[in-house]
């Protein structure tokens, strides 16, 4: 399947499931092809969170230095929890923080290893169930999945109010 066509499908996917948990949602106009921000921004209760879409079946992600660096000032600028999520087949969306990802000669990135590890899937991240294909009530690394509205109980400062 060609990249683009993978990438918006996944990028619509989860638009999705954000939507379905409650969250008004926005694609970004442009989002894959010089974009200047990150491709999806869901919002619930006022928080504000941002995702930067993967869907890459290779055993490292990456992120030119021009595109890490756009992220990095939508972050600072927004003050919003800004995320590169990563969906790998049969296992699920990962969400990887931009200050886990390394800075090499071209471009900045994170291993599938390193992610498993981390393990920060939407049982970790705390927006409920799993859905088909990830794993049913916990999370990967083995944490109990809670309901968003617990979580932003739990959290009540990790998000600036929109």
């Amino acid at each position: 399947m060609h990249t683009y066509v993978k990438g918006a499908r996944s990028e619509r996917e989860l638009l999705n499931r954000f939507y379905s948990l409650g969250y008004s949602v926005l694609r970004s106009a442009g989002s894959g092809v010089n974009s200047l921000g990150p491709d999806i921004i869901a919002i619930k209760d006022g928080v504000c969170l941002a995702f930067e879409c993967k869907a890459w079946e290779r055993s490292r992600l990456s992120i030119d230095h021009d595109g890490f660096e756009k992220l990095r000032i939508w972050k600072e600028n927004t003050k919003f929890p800004t995320y590169v999520a990563w969906r790998m087949n049969k296992i699920g969306w990962y969400f990887i923080e931009l200050e886990e990802m390394k800075k090499g000669d071209k471009d900045y990135s994170i291993t599938r290893k390193r992610t498993l590890e981390i393990g920060r899937d939407w049982g970790r991240l705390g927006f409920g169930r799993a859905h088909p294909g990830e794993m049913e009530g916990k999370s990967a690394a083995g944490g109990k999945i809670v309901g968003d509205q617990e979580m932003l109980r739990q959290q009540p400062n990790q998000s600036p109010v929109c």
